[in-house]
């Protein structure tokens, strides 16, 4: 909304700084302040509220460090989150943007799914929660919806671009070799962009396209995969784009949800991940960055950079009451949305094949699971139910609470896990570079 009304000022009345919304860098740093206030000032209402209806922690009895003192801690605190990254991008975002309603619509659809698990435990009394098909098939719907949305809709393309300059343009069939190029006299489909000391031919497509890390020529098409069986396998991409967007926000959702088992744990790690999503959005929407990268120019990408602002702002000021020992939980309310808000952030800038690089933490604590679970089942079929439960691959699962049976501190293996989590996304970014 502020983005119209400043654009507005500028433009009617010449508002000295009005200007400065223009560029995304200026609301991103203003979505972030403002989320975190937000987070800070509704958190401490929030917990308050929680605490007199007796919305608290179900502690499970798994004997682990630590454990007893977590007993009817606030939970549900995803809720802080949700307002702090809502109201920022409305304030700040430009509302057009077909990239900020998907955001927008991940957090909503998954932070609701969150919050129904979170009141079946808590107030039902029920340690299960939402049955695991329902969250299944909520993660499918919001799969659905944004691999549809990236598919069909009418703004959303990217641009396979070469940089030429005047001399060496054809138009019309000729080659000018001296005069510049002032109108898009090209093929059809074709577009001129002026960057100072040359132009962008740019072809405006709907793509299936993504950037493959570690790659020379980084550019894949999912639609690659029915070439053998069809010619016209460019118009059925969609039959795999789809569901390897549906597996992606499933996976990222469910480990993100596992991982939430350590105070500050999960809103650190996210925090991590939003900054390192946040920067691949402003490079992917910038003509003269991508082409510099050699990645994919994503039009109206750069947009998603408020999203990623406002969401690393409500992670760090719910960091101010969720640090341990923590005032509050965030729950599947929380950890569901940020796993889903992550996946779908990915996806809309290409950068969801580097996935298991930049959450690497949320990968190792299911793929912990798994082979927990994998490894029990062997040893039960093959040696008996006491020798498979005394020789367990690991202490227990997921990963952090391994470590905690090892006797680590819980501060100690968050701290340690962030810090390895910044380690991945620095290399997640010098992937733009290494070819």
């Amino acid at each position: 909304m502020l983005y119209y009304l400043f654009d507005f000022l500028d433009k009617s009345y010449h508002l000295i700084g009005s200007r400065l919304f223009q560029y995304s860098t200026f609301r991103a740093s203003l979505a972030f302040i403002f989320s975190f206030l937000i987070a800070i000032y509704v958190g401490k209402r929030i917990i308050r509220k929680l605490q007199k209806h007796q919305i608290g922690e179900i502690v499970r009895n798994l004997g682990l460090p630590g454990e007893v003192n977590k007993k009817d801690t606030p939970t549900m605190g995803g809720i802080i989150m949700i307002i702090a990254i809502l109201i920022p991008i409305f304030l700040l975002a430009k509302l057009d943007n077909v990239y900020i309603w998907l955001i927008v619509f991940a957090v909503i659809s998954m932070g609701a799914i969150g919050m129904v698990d979170d009141y079946i435990k808590v107030l039902k009394q029920n340690k299960d929660g939402v049955k695991g098909k329902y969250k299944i098939f909520a993660q499918i719907i919001l799969g659905i919806v944004v691999g549809a949305v990236l598919y069909a809709h009418k703004d959303v393309r990217v641009k396979d671009f070469e940089k030429v300059y005047y001399y060496n343009i054809q138009f019309d069939g000729q080659v000018d070799w001296e005069k510049p190029v002032k109108s898009a006299n090209f093929k059809k489909g074709m577009q001129v962009e002026t960057i100072e000391n040359g132009y962008y031919v740019s072809h405006d497509i709907r793509s299936f396209k993504t950037n493959v890390p570690f790659m020379k020529d980084n550019l894949w098409d999912y639609s690659y995969i029915l070439k053998p069986f069809t010619d016209d396998y460019m118009k059925w991409g969609w039959i795999i784009f789809i569901p390897v967007v549906i597996f992606i926000i499933t996976a990222v959702s469910n480990a993100t949800n596992l991982t939430d088992g350590l105070d500050g744990l999960t809103s650190g790690i996210s925090a991590i991940n939003m900054l390192t999503l946040g920067l691949f959005a402003f490079v992917s929407g910038n003509i003269v960055l991508a082409d510099y990268l050699n990645i994919l120019y994503i039009p109206e990408s750069g947009e998603v950079l408020i999203a990623c602002a406002a969401v690393v702002g409500a992670c760090v000021g719910f960091l101010w009451y969720n640090a341990h020992p923590a005032t509050i939980f965030m729950g599947d309310t929380g950890s569901l949305m940020l796993g889903g808000v992550i996946a779908t952030i990915a996806i809309i800038v290409r950068k969801e094949l580097l996935i298991p690089v930049l959450s690497g933490i949320f990968l190792a604590e299911t793929v912990s699971v798994i082979i927990q679970r994998l490894v029990f089942k062997y040893r039960l079929k093959r040696y008996g139910r006491p020798y498979a439960e005394a020789n367990r691959f690991f202490k227990m699962t997921p990963l952090h609470h391994h470590y905690q049976k090892l006797g680590y501190f819980e501060t100690k293996i968050t701290i340690r896990f962030w810090i390895v989590s910044i380690i991945l996304a620095v290399v997640a970014v010098i992937t733009l570079k290494i070819r």
